[in-house]
């Protein structure tokens, strides 16, 4: 949730180096998000904050009170897929002779040096007592005050390190795989975190400190969520770029696993992953404002991804099961299985190998589909375009408030009236959680499924 954040108090401890790394996926929404931050809580005028600015740049802000601004940096790249795990690391120096090298950014490995917005005063050898001589010190992830506003992260964060006293480039917490290219994240970096202030934060499961410091987290706010969403394993979710957003558009909160919409108009929303082969499995808990309200896929061939304001499902690319009970498609309803109600939770199994889709409500699947029937597709709801791309789709209207699960196993959002856990069901990726038995063959939509 938005406003869920981990704090610590700091310990009294000075220092001209310093690292944070970590990995993060979020959605940038126009919003201030800081996801790391030291402040003093009873001096607004001393703070050290990295976030995403309302534009999706990254930033870096250090004042220092009456001393002023030490730095601010604000990279010219945009960070705006919601999809995507980034590793950033800010690294800090003061000791170094070149003032442009006292502090470096680095996203997936690589050193950002185009930025928007550069202000550095720092002076050679400066430290930084943010953590000594305060009687308030603060330390946050998931948050942080800046002049006294408190700001919150939206969305994920793992593999979290602050190295006191330690300048450290991302090639000590990652690495390029020799297969694919791609930056991965090194789960064991050798690399020190000083002597108080410093710690290592894995995941939501296990808030102790994994560094030999034992700086223990605490839940400061909200309800801390631990999902399986992860960066070696990347999960679909809503994707705020594809979004209807004419007028008033749909809410998208949770990391992206639930969506909102209060007016009396409707809208669309789409996955962020789209895959053209395999078998995958989807959940959808429907919520209050049942009176218009479709779930499906899209196919991201269809011109309506973005901006217009057409239902996805009157187009005949696209397919549905609507609140009546009707699969639709093309603007024309079909009768097929039961009226969907408040809870009921809508499965999507699209077996894109054989083409061919179906749906599946409280576990049962409609129209006594056989979503392992292969290439029969016996009683399948819908007969696919083969090879297209298809992700989750959802039309929403009148306060409808709808709970994805695509894998981690939970519905609940700030806008849902109800928290339900998946039941520990697998696909076949091995690493997901629903709440009922996916199909024999299918997978979440996430990176692992696709490769199954």
């Amino acid at each position: 949730m938005a406003s869920t954040y981990l704090i610590r108090s700091t310990p009294s401890e000075t220092f001209s180096k310093l690292t944070v790394s970590c990995w993060f996926k979020g959605m940038a929404d126009g919003t201030q998000r800081n996801f790391w931050g030291l402040y003093d809580n009873s001096d607004n005028t001393r703070f050290f904050g990295l976030y995403y600015s309302s534009n999706g740049s990254l930033y870096a802000y250090w004042k220092q009170g009456g001393e002023g601004v030490q730095f601010t940096l604000g990279t010219m790249q945009k960070f705006r897929d919601p999809s995507a795990w980034y590793h950033f690391v800010m690294t800090m120096d003061t000791t170094l002779a070149t003032a442009s090298d006292r502090v470096k950014f680095y996203v997936n490995g690589e050193r950002v040096t185009s930025f928007e917005d550069s202000l550095d005063t720092i002076t050679q050898s400066k430290t930084c007592n943010m953590m000594n001589g305060t009687t308030d010190g603060r330390m946050q992830w998931g948050g942080g005050k800046i002049s006294g506003t408190q700001y919150y992260w939206n969305g994920l964060m793992s593999h979290c390190h602050m190295c006191v006293g330690y300048a450290y480039d991302a090639s000590s917490f990652g690495s390029t795989d020799s297969v694919t290219g791609e930056w991965k994240i090194n789960t064991s970096p050798s690399v020190s975190y000083g002597t108080n202030g410093g710690f290592w934060l894995k995941d939501g499961s296990q808030l102790t400190d994994s560094s030999s410091n034992s700086n223990t987290l605490t839940v400061g706010g909200g309800t801390l969520t631990n999902l399986k969403d992860n960066p070696s394993n990347s999960f679909c979710n809503i994707n705020t770029l594809y979004q209807q957003t004419t007028g008033e558009g749909v809410i998208v909160n949770n990391c992206g696993n639930t969506v909102y919409y209060a007016s009396n108009a409707s809208r669309s929303c789409f996955g962020s992953i789209a895959p053209s082969s395999g078998k995958y499995y989807f959940e959808a808990k429907v919520f209050g404002g049942t009176g218009t309200v479709v779930i499906g896929i899209v196919n991201m061939a269809w011109s309506g991804l973005n901006g217009a304001t057409s239902a996805f499902h009157d187009d005949a690319l696209n397919f549905g099961y609507n609140v009546s009970g009707q699969k639709t498609s093309g603007g024309t309803n079909t009768a097929y299985g039961s009226a969907i109600a408040d809870n009921d939770i809508v499965g999507v199994a699209m077996d894109l190998d054989n083409s061919k889709l179906y749906f599946s409500l409280n576990g049962v699947f409609q129209g006594s589909g056989v979503p392992t029937s292969g290439a029969s597709g016996t009683y399948a709801a819908f007969t696919l375009a083969s090879g297209a791309n298809y992700t989750a789709a959802c039309r929403l209207r009148n306060g409808t408030q709808v709970g994805f699960n695509f894998g981690n196993g939970q519905y609940s959002g700030s806008n849902l009236v109800t928290t339900n856990s998946g039941d520990g069901y697998s696909g076949t990726d091995g690493a997901s959680k629903f709440t009922y038995q996916p199909p024999t063959g299918y997978s979440a939509i996430n990176t692992k499924g696709l490769n199954v």
